[in-house]
């Protein structure tokens, strides 16, 4: 920040010459009167007269500019939403509030490179991917924190934390290993909760078909420099069909203390859920059961000094017990599938700034371990818990360990960042892979930015990719991590009445997992034998008409489109691998402000799924069917009344019939009504 002083009688007068809106800023720290002539007078040339005399709700146009200063993760080093040179998007904290959605998995569903594949409803089970990809090629994080499952892709949304907790997610599409590590294979997303920085009480409740009920309640104090919230939720329901009735409660607990060196920053939470899962893994047996809970811990401190270190250590313990039969069990049906894997970790990231721009470097640590009746290598003794009712027969653990270097410069206005992560995994005899990348970003124009970028990730396989066994096919404990390289490139558009980007992709996935066999009555072997290439389109646009012409017009307009091209090299053995990817997917979206405090926000995707299935009928399977295309219109009425809240939703409007997964049916028309209440000092 520039200034300079002018003496005057009374006291000195600063006269800023470039303004700065961080904590750390010269500004903050001063006691003195500040002239601030620059910044009132742009502001007065960039906004209409007609909008500076007449009274307006400024909710919008706070969030447009607050939009590109946020500090997101989308590099090793933190950067400024503005700065970002890739596809990153971010659902903030008031659309959370304002769409119709009650889970993390429901409320990615407006996103057009991320496809949710639902088994359960409300948050249940869903298989996530980005951009064409599988459910276990993607990496998820919780305020930055590696919380993906080892066992299967199938858990990584298991997280104890409620949507009424999160302050706002990041998607970054793309491989990211040279930000996030190993397994952001597709792409990684960040769920960030809310800070406790001040003292406050929050409870809600929803009712709704099906037997539906989501209650909850948070607290949050604040006293000198250390902060606190305690959050829990309870969420059932009977069931839209037979055997889909579930219960779920989630606990967590974050706190911040701020010394003179840096903030420390822990949190922790305890999940658990009990699901009935008809036809989850097979119609054969609709009357599947499967509990799982899971336990969660870390810690990480920012410093404030010129070398920025940020060091964190984390711990997550997974339980599954998953029954065929949730109660009358045939004779020949020996025991269910019990699970538990415990992965501990430590990262560290340090950055600073000089006169050749940022530099960042850091390393991690992670393990995982398995203990299971079925995944792993036999253990000598059997072991037993819980009563001897459950019991662990199989064991496995692996570690890896990586290093990240990476270094962002500037060349006038070109952005460039380049970086590399060695990994080493310890039950390979590959010995250290490099994965490096780099991000070019060049404003044409103040508002539309050229961007561009070459990534490289990998995927180690999961325990069940390594072990599972079953009466058709047979594991392979030694297979190797799956490899892409992705280039993509396009432009990004970002003004008052306008955001969006164009991007342009090409992923070409090597080793990837496949289960092939040489004839037909040999067992299917899992193998790194599949190559894949995806090519294909990104358009997002959002208007904002409220803002541009100054009316009762829509707050907010947006529409997104992906299309997605795979295409498939096995060679000359069968494979088993299918191509079920989403071809075409179209969101749009409209938030309208109906009064001053009544709010309506709708929402319609379109879906187009590659791929075909068989169909499961009369107790048998029949023929091969192709996915269908389908529309979905979810709406939902807000009405702010101060620091309380009413709602009324509506999912799946026009009571569609869909498949997500072959042969699991999802829900219909899904009504809710709920009240919040929000008090704060």
């Amino acid at each position: 920040m520039k200034y300079q002083i002018q003496s005057n009688r009374n006291f000195n007068v600063l006269f800023f010459r470039k303004w700065g809106r961080k904590s750390y800023s010269l500004y903050s720290t001063l006691k003195k009167v500040a002239i601030i002539s620059t910044l009132s007078v742009s502001y007065f040339l960039s906004v209409p007269v007609s909008a500076v005399a007449m009274p307006q709700d400024t909710t919008e146009i706070k969030m447009q500019y607050d939009l590109d200063e946020i500090e997101v993760t989308a590099s090793r080093a933190p950067v400024l939403y503005s700065q970002v040179a890739r596809v990153l998007t971010i659902i903030d904290a008031k659309q959370i509030q304002r769409m119709p959605a009650e889970s993390v998995q429901d409320l990615l569903e407006y996103v057009a490179g991320v496809d949710i594949r639902q088994r359960g409803a409300e948050g249940v089970q869903a298989d996530i991917s980005i951009r064409g990809g599988t459910f276990d090629q993607i990496l998820i994080l919780l305020n930055g924190i590696n919380i993906t499952d080892p066992q299967t892709g199938h858990h990584n949304l298991n997280i104890p934390v409620s949507l009424a907790q999160i302050e706002r997610i990041e998607i970054l599409e793309g491989p990211a290993a040279r930000v996030y590590g190993p397994n952001a294979f597709s792409g990684a997303i960040n769920i960030i909760t809310r800070k406790p920085d001040h003292d406050q009480l929050s409870t809600y409740i929803t009712t709704g078909s099906f037997g539906y009920l989501n209650a909850g309640v948070s607290g949050s104090i604040r006293s000198g420099r250390f902060s606190q919230m305690l959050a829990g939720n309870r969420k059932k329901s009977d069931g839209y069909i037979d055997n889909t009735d579930f219960k779920s409660s989630d606990i967590y607990y974050s706190g911040e203390y701020a010394s003179n060196t840096g903030a420390l920053f822990f949190q922790g939470g305890f999940a658990d859920k009990q699901f009935g899962a008809n036809s989850f893994y097979t119609p054969v047996y609709p009357n599947q059961f499967e509990k799982v809970q899971t336990y969660f811990g870390s810690a990480r401190f920012e410093s404030q000094t010129k070398m920025n270190l940020t060091p964190a250590i984390y711990w997550r313990r997974h339980s599954d017990t998953f029954m065929l039969f949730r109660e009358n069990a045939p004779d020949w049906y020996a025991n269910h599938n019990f699970h538990r894997t415990d992965v501990w970790g430590a990262d560290l990231n340090s950055w600073f700034t000089w006169m050749g721009g940022k530099t960042s470097f850091g390393t991690g640590f992670r393990s995982e371990a398995i203990l299971s009746n079925v995944l792993g290598d036999p253990l000598e003794e059997t072991i037993t818990f819980s009563g001897k009712e459950k019991f662990f027969t199989h064991s496995k653990i692996r570690r890896n360990a990586s290093l990240f270097a990476e270094h962002t410069f500037y060349i006038d206005e070109l952005m460039f960042t380049a970086g590399v992560m060695a990994n080493y995994i310890t039950d390979r005899q590959e010995g250290i892979k490099f994965f490096p990348g780099f991000d070019v970003g060049y404003p044409v124009f103040q508002s539309f930015k050229l961007i561009a970028s070459w990534n490289t990730s990998l995927r180690m396989p999961t325990f069940t990719d390594l072990y599972y066994s079953g009466p058709t096919n047979v594991g392979n404990p030694d297979l190797k991590p799956e490899k892409v390289t992705a280039l993509e490139g396009g432009g990004k558009l970002s003004t008052r009445v306008l955001k969006g980007h164009v991007i342009f992709f090409h992923r070409k996935g090597t080793d990837l997992i496949d289960w092939i066999r040489a004839e037909e009555d040999e067992l299917w072997q899992s193998t790194n034998h599949t190559e894949i290439n995806s090519r294909g389109m990104e358009i997002t646009l959002t208007y904002f008409p409220e803002i541009h012409l100054n009316k009762n017009l829509p707050a907010r307009v947006g529409i997104s489109y992906l299309y997605n091209q795979q295409q498939k090299e096995e060679g000359s053995f069968l494979s088993y691998y299918v191509m079920d990817n989403l071809r075409n997917k179209f969101v749009a979206s409209v938030n309208q402000k109906i009064s001053k405090k009544i709010f309506i926000d709708i929402n319609a995707v379109f879906q187009d799924r590659e791929g075909t299935f068989t169909l499961f009928d009369g107790g048998s399977y029949t023929r091969e069917v192709e996915y269908r295309p389908f529309w979905t219109v979810d709406s939902k009425v807000v009405w702010e009344l101060g620091h309380l809240d009413l709602f009324l939703s509506a999912n799946n409007l026009f009571n569609q019939q869909y498949y997500d997964i072959g042969n699991v049916i999802q829900p219909g028309r899904w009504l809710k009504a709920g009240i919040s209440c929000n008090f704060q000092k």
